[in-house]
């Protein structure tokens, strides 16, 4: 793959969707609970159908053979070292455990209009926190601790997590495959993004691992859920001769389509479903837009005998976002990405009372202009609705929804969502400079 698959790549951006305000435990509680009455037409709020216990720990990253294991912070779940794993309409108690010196506070990607409390007011070191969630569409989602980046004395992992349809879908095995990058010091340490990497080296990881593998049979359909935990880097990524198709983008399903030369294009935090029909052993390269390596391979054990050929994949079944929005009723903002003086800020010195980027009307269309002003790109996130990505002329978009894109230099990007939750939610702006600062804002859908 040449460095330009990644700059003619499609642009994308991914994150998540969170209530902001700054509520107390009471009033969250009871913004939770009036939300679950209107969803079930009234009466008591229903009890939680899942539990999901969250703990931010240190931890160490294996660097390879015959060097020692570095030390990070992790966001893991506690039980047994399985995939976490919930349900489309699961409404979910989480309980998130703070055993890092700093306030910290997980952040969903991937969820709409998902009630939390506020990821800019974290939980204290060594204090446990209790909130519910309703998890509305099923997906590839992510949940981090990394948007408090200033505070952080150490890189840190995000935890994955699947969001099940609520019907079984048609594929022999479902695996995670989460790429990571590291900055790593001659002395074998890892600095954390928003600090100068001179003098360090790119080092990524897949599940991990600096070499991972992963074993399967041939004439198996694999859903392989691709995600770039990267804060700061475009990747593409491959299966050597083997044809990737794209079934969901940042959560959500897509009209099934043919990776373009093989390969995905992820924005850091961009999630991407794909199938993929095991043919031979290959090796998983990676790209980072300066050079290719190899950081994985798929290794096949045997053979898979089957009674019929596989067929080409029906889409995943629908989160029941709209088929189609009104572009020409549409409220049109401009945001200018990164730009100081349109109420961009780092999140420690975020405040509440910050007027909002836009505010739309519940019900409508928005449309926003994003605009990169700067000589790098930038990756924007929006929280708490998914968008299309519009047409150059404004007048389609293409077959499949984000939450993330990354926007070239001196380039403009049009999106459009539907203004579906009322609330107050985070947009997310950050360059693909190592040293660049994560920035925020909001907005509001009243």
């Amino acid at each position: 793959m040449a460095a330009g698959l990644i700059q003619r790549g499609m642009v994308r951006i991914a994150l998540m969707n969170t209530l902001f305000s700054n509520p107390t435990r009471r009033e969250v509680m009871a913004g939770l609970g009036a939300t679950a009455v209107a969803l079930v037409g009234g009466g008591a709020a229903p009890q939680a159908t899942a539990k999901l216990a969250l703990h931010a720990r240190p931890a160490t990253l294996a660097l390879g053979t015959g060097q020692p294991a570095a030390p990070i912070w992790e966001l893991a779940a506690l039980g047994p070292p399985n995939v976490v794993r919930l349900k489309r309409g699961d409404r979910c108690e989480v309980i998130f455990r703070n055993d890092l010196p700093v306030p910290l506070a997980p952040v969903w990607y991937g969820l709409d209009g998902a009630v939390t409390a506020d990821p800019l007011r974290g939980c204290p070191p060594g204090m446990t926190e209790t909130s519910i969630i309703s998890i509305q569409n099923a997906g590839t989602l992510l949940a981090d601790f990394r948007l408090f980046e200033a505070g952080l004395k150490q890189p840190a992992r995000p935890l994955p997590i699947i969001a099940d349809e609520t019907n079984r879908v048609a594929v022999d095995r479902d695996e995670i495959l989460l790429i990571e990058e590291w900055r790593l010091r001659s002395d074998g340490t890892v600095i954390a993004p928003g600090s100068d990497p001179k003098d360090t080296t790119a080092l990524y990881t897949l599940n991990g691992r600096t070499s991972f593998e992963l074993p399967a049979f041939g004439n198996q359909r694999m859903r392989l859920r691709f995600i770039n935990g990267s804060q700061r880097t475009v990747l593409a990524i491959k299966l050597e001769n083997h044809d990737i198709r794209v079934m969901a983008m940042d959560g959500q399903p897509a009209e099934p389509f043919l990776a373009r030369n093989g390969a995905l294009v992820l924005a850091p935090g961009a999630r991407v479903d794909a199938f993929v029909d095991t043919a031979r052993s290959a090796p998983i390269l990676l790209h980072d837009g300066k050079e290719a390596r190899q950081i994985g391979s798929l290794t096949i054990t045997g053979w898979l005998e089957r009674r019929a050929p596989l067929l080409p994949p029906q889409p995943l079944p629908s989160n029941d976002l709209p088929e189609t929005l009104d572009l020409k009723g549409a409220l049109r903002f401009d945001v200018a990405l990164g730009a100081p003086d349109t109420g961009w800020t780092r999140p420690a010195s975020f405040s509440a009372s910050a007027a909002p980027a836009f505010r739309a009307k519940a019900g409508r269309t928005a449309v926003l202009t994003l605009k990169n002003p700067g000589p790098v790109t930038t990756v924007f996130y929006l929280h708490g609705h998914h968008f299309r990505l519009l047409d150059r002329l404004d007048d389609g978009w293409k077959p499949y929804w984000l939450d993330t894109l990354a926007v070239e230099p001196g380039q403009t990007q049009r999106i459009a969502f539907a203004a579906t939750y009322p609330g107050r939610y985070l947009l997310e702006s950050v360059t693909t400079d190592w040293a660049a600062p994560r920035l925020a804002s909001w907005y509001a859908v009243d």
